[in-house]
């Protein structure tokens, strides 16, 4: 991720795939009247079916695609999560009810799926069903192709739902890097009141404009002030901008609703409430990405790179406890990872190196090898890189015990 770095060229396939979105999003546009609210055209612009960046077929991620995700950053991400969900499982296993199921969302290269199956097999601890959420169909077909290597009894284990749950279930629910890439309104304190971000129709195809906010904005604006020291209209100067996520909390308390007894994980870039819109923030935190390029050029070509804002970690705690979860526990990835084993794991993988590298593959494969799960580690742990920027967020539901993730250092009390 370096923002520095110039945007890419474009292959002659790239360049007639984001003419095609951008035609979708002109027609689109037009038969809207012209203007659409941000979040309207980032949900286009991600989602929309075989052209929006998540629907499409480019890579997306890891060194070779536009952002790289924990699990790709090293395993220690999955041995981890596995310790957690063990526990879990280990507690619930001994009531009745459904059985028990893992719900990924968002499963991306089906990496970290794969990591965790590995895992939860080595502890005894597997679910009767791992079932991933994916609205990607493309994303799907890399998912079952990693699955597919797995051996039989865990490849048997996986399924795919096709929304959140229909029917009661009872286990663990994982959403890493999810909340990120839900649709944002892009928002600015302008000197008459509250404005919003549209994306409008141009002589070049797309055009950004503020105008003022709509009465939904204007009334989630005035709410989420009764709950900060100072009202959002006097603690952002004029001209501050920042992002509402108004689905957060819907998607939240779907995802939610048919969980009985369980734990929920929800994994991402954000802070707090009161810590997120600050006057230290004036651009807010909306970034796109396109190979490892962070950037804030929304219209970019639109299709070919992510779109994502930090989270409101306080409406997503909100939108639990409307749900009827208890907020069981928030910290950071750093201190999730350390308290769930990780110095236990790094040792458990460094062993395994070092007795399973053959003698022919000579020094300086294994010192790289070696090296590469130091230097994972340290991403994963680092506060510039994701040890600090992520937090881990859980809920509970029908679930007593304590988590491991968060025996020391919960920041629950910053919600």
């Amino acid at each position: 991720m370096e923002a520095s770095l110039p945007l890419p060229e474009l292959t002659p396939d790239e360049t007639a795939h984001a003419a095609r979105v951008l035609a979708h999003l002109v027609a689109g546009l037009q038969a809207a009247g012209g203007r659409w609210p941000f979040a309207a055209f980032m949900a286009e612009a991600l989602y929309a079916p075989g052209l929006g960046y998540y629907a499409a077929g480019a890579r997306k991620f890891g060194p070779a695609g536009d952002f790289i995700t924990a699990p790709e950053v090293s395993p220690l991400f999955g041995d981890c999560l596995a310790r957690q969900v063990a526990e879990v499982f280990g507690n619930l296993r001994a009531a009745s009810g459904p059985p028990l199921t893992l719900v990924e969302y968002g499963a991306g290269s089906g990496t970290l799926a794969v990591q965790l199956l590995q895992r939860l097999a080595e502890l005894g601890e597997l679910p009767d069903a791992y079932a991933i959420v994916e609205v990607s169909a493309e994303l799907r077909e890399r998912q079952a192709e990693a699955v597919a290597r797995l051996p039989p009894a865990l490849a048997a284990r996986v399924c795919w739902w096709p929304g959140h749950a229909a029917a009661p279930w009872r286990g663990v629910l994982l959403a890493n890097e999810v909340l990120d890439a839900l649709p944002v309104e892009r928002l600015r304190i302008g000197g008459e009141g509250l404005e919003q971000r549209f994306v409008v129709a141009s002589a070049a195809g797309l055009a950004l404009d503020w105008q003022p906010a709509a009465s939904a904005l204007q009334a989630w604006f005035a709410e989420v002030g009764k709950e900060l020291p100072l009202p959002l209209s006097l603690s952002l100067p004029v001209g501050t901008e920042f992002e509402a996520c108004l689905a957060a909390g819907p998607w939240v308390q779907d995802a939610l609703a048919q969980l009985t007894a369980g734990v929920a994980l929800y994994i991402d870039y954000g802070l707090p409430r009161a810590q997120l819109y600050s006057p230290t923030r004036p651009r807010g935190t909306f970034s796109a990405f396109c190979r490892h390029r962070q950037h804030e050029d929304a219209l970019w070509h639109p299709g070919l790179q992510d779109l994502t804002a930090w989270v409101d970690f306080t409406g997503v705690a909100e939108a639990g406890l409307a749900a009827g979860a208890c907020v069981a526990g928030f910290t950071t990835q750093a201190q999730f990872l350390v308290n769930a084993g990780l110095d236990a794991a790094y040792a458990a993988r460094l062993a395994g190196l070092e007795a399973g590298e053959p003698v022919e593959a000579g020094a300086a494969t294994r010192a790289l090898r070696l090296a590469a799960l130091a230097q994972g580690a340290q991403r994963l742990l680092m506060p510039q890189e994701m040890g600090e920027r992520f937090k881990v967020l859980s809920f509970t539901k029908g679930y007593d015990e304590p988590l491991v993730g968060f025996a020391r250092r919960d920041l629950t009390a910053t919600l």
